[in-house]
């Protein structure tokens, strides 16, 4: 975030639908806040605040606007935990109505208890509902009404109102005469309150499912950890809480307990189940020098580690942040649910007007049944199905990605991913292990292959790339550190670096030495001063599940497209043993962008890399794709991480779960469409009971909710 701006998180309290939300953004935006989302299902707002604006004044301005705000600290649970509570305090209204509305209604059904059928009575059974209506959904009706965006509580408000002063006047003006009874529907006024309260509290749990993978994650980190310190000649060991935990504090892990902190293993041997965080099912054997994630599980064996990473800077918690961000980012087709419902409610009350007074003037239908018929056009309208219809699908697809260790930025690139007709995967490191070993060394007269190990070793200390790190595993026992000087790394061409005696050297491509050979069958060549003085291949294996994913991405008829740095020869060879037709050897990272750059005019394209030499490439690409890797880089160059990045599976998996949930999005805004199509003109015309409308529109929610929730486990087949 620029130093002029600040981003701030705010829990929300008192929202009833999805519009609600939108009054909320209107009223912080003219607080002078900027980029500003607010999610119903999380209960949370998301802000950017220009210089010189306070937070105070956006809490003020949202609760001008009838709603409560407090700031977010960092504690991811919180959300879940507003969410809990908003859900208990409808559930308590929702029984509080239920105890007056059973003996109110039963009147229907029990016509010879007289006691049930005097109208006082229904009167004061009523009103205890009737208030409790106004106080929950005719204030939200209210603001909504004030911020210029009528909502869904507005619609129900308008209906248990009119049904209930229709009665009230019917009472006063009929009392103590047979009549009255034609005049008494104060059992449809609560029942209307009654049964869409029941469906709010439905609906608010069904909403808990698809929010559960930021809780899963949070509850992942350890509160306690055991810190190892060096007194004199003795070892001391206390158990300390975790925010006592400072970076390069010593921590010892047994077996059986999670690891507290990211870190480096300073002593011992572990196999750690990183499944909640990677997905991976297979424990990964860790040793000495090897990085652990806090939160993962020590299955075997006790270490100790050094702690490198707290609070925001660890894996776990950029996970959590990023998954929450991935909820406000809105896919594009959510334009058209967003469009329908801001002009939805205004609509509905002019449809119910209309049916009122052409049912009475028109038709001359009689003032009783033309009152009920625009109430329940009102009534079995739901606006909200088209508000959640896309985020509910959006982090139910979000939230079963994450537990597989597919991180997904948001609705607009599964949205995108769901739509790809081309994946660019890189070679090295991505279809290929990045594990190498040096294969026909051909070194020349004036350097020894000491001078060839030593210079490689000391270069590539300060590359990242995998070839890079692959040769200092190699050469670590027998080189000796070069101190070099002016290193400077061209990404996917080479490195160079002056030695103390002002030798230059460059280890590169064929790219960095065409000058001086024109044989290109070799992956890499050093140059001293300008000199050829040594040239070698290096092996690496292909890793699993490659030729599967090109089969499957094939049987789609998505193009697989090799995209890779290597010489044409090597790329060639890897395309061809797993099924990749087209290939592009020899790219620079320019070179890789213009590729990418032409493939999306032509479709929506994704790219395939490591998430560092890649970087430009996926950043361009409709969709990036990094894999295996949770740093800084890879989250902010790509759209889509794979944590699992040695297999490849993962790759469809995202792109099976990114196309259900898009499929989903569809099914449901057809669905809110359809129902509110055909439940509406069935209203108008008559045939439809208030009570049975507002049990109908209580449960549309549900259905839309519930085809959401499917996606947890939904069978997706990867083949």
């Amino acid at each position: 975030m620029s130093g002029d701006k600040q981003a701030i998180s705010l829990s929300i309290e008192g929202m009833t639908c999805t519009n609600c939300a939108q009054s909320i953004v209107n009223a912080i935006e003219k607080a002078g806040a900027t980029e500003v989302d607010v999610n119903f299902l999380t209960a949370e707002a998301h802000i950017t605040l220009p210089q010189g604006k306070l937070v105070e004044d956006v809490i003020k301005a949202v609760v001008n606007a009838g709603y409560k705000a407090s700031s977010l600290k960092n504690n991811q649970a919180d959300s879940n935990l507003n969410i809990h509570s908003h859900a208990s305090g409808v559930e308590k209204r929702f029984y509080f109505s239920l105890i007056f509305t059973i003996p109110l209604f039963s009147h229907m059904f029990l016509p010879f208890i007289d006691i049930l059928q005097n109208p006082i009575l229904q009167l004061v059974l009523c009103i205890p509902v009737f208030l409790m209506g106004l106080q929950y959904f005719g204030k939200s009706a209210f603001n909504s009404i004030k911020a210029g965006i009528p909502n869904m509580d507005v619609l129900i408000t308008m209906g248990f109102s009119a049904a209930f002063f229709y009665s009230l006047a019917g009472t006063i003006i009929f009392f103590g005469t047979p009549e009255v009874h034609n005049y008494l529907f104060y059992e449809t006024a609560a029942t209307i309150i009654t049964l869409v309260m029941l469906g709010n509290v439905i609906e608010h749990r069904s909403v808990d499912q698809t929010t559960t993978a930021i809780a899963e994650l949070s509850k992942i980190q350890p509160i306690t950890a055991m810190r190892v310190q060096n007194i004199g000649n003795e070892e001391k060991i206390e158990q300390i809480n975790y925010d006592q935990i400072s970076v390069g504090d010593i921590l010892l892990v047994n077996e059986g307990e999670k690891v507290p902190a990211d870190g480096k293993i300073h002593w011992g041997e572990s196999l750690i189940d990183e499944s909640m965080v990677s997905g991976e099912s297979v424990p990964v054997s860790k040793r000495t020098a090897d990085f652990v994630i806090g939160g993962t599980l020590v299955i075997e064996g006790s270490i100790k580690i050094e702690a490198t990473g707290l609070g925001d800077d660890s894996v776990l918690s950029k996970i959590i942040d990023l998954v929450k961000k991935a909820q406000q980012n809105k896919p594009d087709i959510q334009r058209l649910g967003d469009t329908i419902s801001n002009i939805f409610v205004p609509v509905v009350i002019a449809i119910s007007i209309g049916t009122f007074l052409v049912s009475f003037f028109v038709f001359g239908i009689d003032a009783q049944k033309a009152i009920m018929s625009s109430i329940a056009v009102l009534v079995i309208s739901c606006p909200c199905a088209m508000g959640l219809a896309t985020p509910t699908a959006v982090m139910a697809g979000i939230g079963r990605a994450a537990k597989n260790g597919i991180l997904i930025k948001g609705g607009a690139a599964l949205e995108e991913f769901a739509k790809v007709k081309t994946i660019v995967f890189d070679k090295t490191g991505t279809l290929t292990t990045g594990k190498f070993r040096v294969s026909e060394i051909q070194h020349f007269d004036e350097a020894s292959e000491k001078e060839f190990i030593d210079v490689i070793y000391s270069l590539e200390l300060h590359s990242t790339h995998p070839i890079a790190k692959s040769l200092v595993n190699e050469f670590r026992d027998r080189a000796e550190t070069i101190e070099f000087e002016n290193v400077e790394e061209q990404k996917g061409l080479s490195i160079s670096g002056t030695d103390q005696d002002g030798n230059k050297y460059i280890l590169g491509s064929y790219q960095a030495a065409k000058a001086h050979t024109s044989d290109d069958s070799k992956c890499l060549y050093l140059l001293k001063n300008d000199n050829l003085i040594a040239q070698f291949d290096i092996s690496d294996e292909i890793k699993r599940n490659a030729q599967t994913l090109v089969e499957s991405l094939l049987k789609q008829g998505i193009e697989p497209i090799l995209l890779s740095g290597d010489t044409k020869k090597k790329s060639e060879e890897v395309g061809n043993k797993i099924g990749i037709r087209k290939i592009f050897g020899q790219q620079t990272p320019s070179n890789k962008l213009e590729t990418i750059e032409k493939l999306n005019q032509k479709a929506v394209t994704a790219m395939v890399g490591d998430g560092i030499n890649d970087a430009p490439a996926l950043s361009t690409a409709s969709v990036g794709v990094s894999l295996g890797n949770a740093s800084q880089v890879a989250i902010e160059s790509a759209q889509i991480i794979l944590l699992r990045g040695n297999d490849l599976s993962s790759v469809n998996e995202a792109l099976q779960i990114s196309k259900h949930t898009y499929l989903t999005i569809k099914q449901n805004l057809f669905w809110a469409l359809a129902y509110n199509v055909v439940a509406i003109p069935i209203a108008a015309m008559g045939f439809l009971n208030p009570m049975v409308g507002a049990l109908a529109m209580a449960f549309s929610d549900i259905v839309v909710i519930g085809n959401s929730i499917r996606l947890k486990t939904k069978r997706i087949n990867l083949s």
